[in-house]
């Protein structure tokens, strides 16, 4: 097994370009991923690493898909903090499916300018007509040189043929580590509850919001206490996503909570609200929330 994986390394190290890892959940891609920015690293390559987990996020919070870039081994202690970011506003790989592509391929692109080796870690989302129809248009805008597939028995051979057939590109399957530990559902959440407790902290402060700052526009009439607790991507004129915040209705206006509101300039609706002692999210409807649609 530890063949396997020095020598799928040692020809991605060589080779450079693009890397996409795939797999199902707890299969092992973020493991991979930093071993191969590992020996990126020490071969003296510019190394990007472009998050797009949105649930279970290594770069950034969840619900957004993270770039950063390395230049020695070291950076790889310190993943979580990001060079650029791209709101989706779901952790949810089934849905926003717009929102995960392109904000995986923008990232993707701008990692081209400076980096020799970028890799992609994408989400678990790898069954049915959704999770294929993500991952092709991933490879299909992102433009990957090889795509690494992380199986148990021969769950990602739809996927994998899918790719043969459709794209030039490398595609390898690899098993699964036996080291990797599966986690349970509660200790994904636990996790995550934890990273937006991390992404919402330090020096918060409330900024009084206009409707006319959203996106999408928010519809004339609206009643604003149906945005209480919505969680939003905090944007700047450039359309870069600063982070996050939190949305409040208290007394007849409308703010957001959020550390990162000096630069802001619009503010992105996601399908989530969150509680803020407790970090836990919960699904929302957009559209039922702003026009009362099933």
């Amino acid at each position: 097994m530890t063949d396997i994986y020095e020598q799928i390394i040692d020809r991605l190290v060589a080779e450079g370009g693009v890397v996409m890892l795939v797999g199902a959940p707890d299969t092992g891609k973020s493991t991979l991923a930093k071993l191969i920015m590992t020996a990126g690293l020490e071969k003296g390559l510019a190394v990007s690493y472009v998050d797009a987990d949105i649930a279970q996020t290594t770069v950034g919070p969840p619900t957004c898909i993270g770039l950063r870039r390395l230049s020695t081994v070291a950076d790889l202690d310190d993943l979580a903090s990001s060079d650029d970011l791209r709101f989706v506003g779901s952790i949810d790989p089934e849905r926003l499916r717009l929102q995960q592509v392109i904000g995986t391929a923008s990232l993707v692109e701008a990692a081209r300018n400076d980096s020799a080796l970028i890799v992609i870690d994408t989400t678990g989302s790898v069954s049915g007509v959704v999770g294929q129809t993500l991952k092709y248009h991933k490879v299909e805008l992102c433009r990957p040189d090889s795509v690494v597939a992380l199986q148990r028995g021969a769950e990602m051979e739809p996927i994998v043929g899918l790719l043969r057939r459709f794209f030039s590109v490398q595609v390898d399957t690899v098993p699964v580590h036996p080291g990797v530990v599966a986690s349970s559902p509660g200790e994904r959440a636990s996790a995550r509850a934890e990273q937006f407790a991390n992404a919402l902290s330090g020096e918060q402060q409330k900024w009084r919001v206009k409707p006319t700052v959203f996106a999408p526009t928010l519809p004339t009439g609206l009643d604003l206490a149906r945005l209480d607790g919505m969680l939003v991507g905090v944007h700047d004129r450039g359309g870069r996503c600063l982070g996050l915040g939190v949305l409040e209705y208290d007394a007849d206006a409308l703010r957001v909570v959020t550390a990162v509101g000096e630069g802001m300039a619009g503010l992105r609706l996601g399908s989530l609200r969150l509680d803020q002692v407790t970090h836990q999210t919960s699904g929302v409807n957009l559209r039922e929330v702003m026009f009362g649609l099933e």
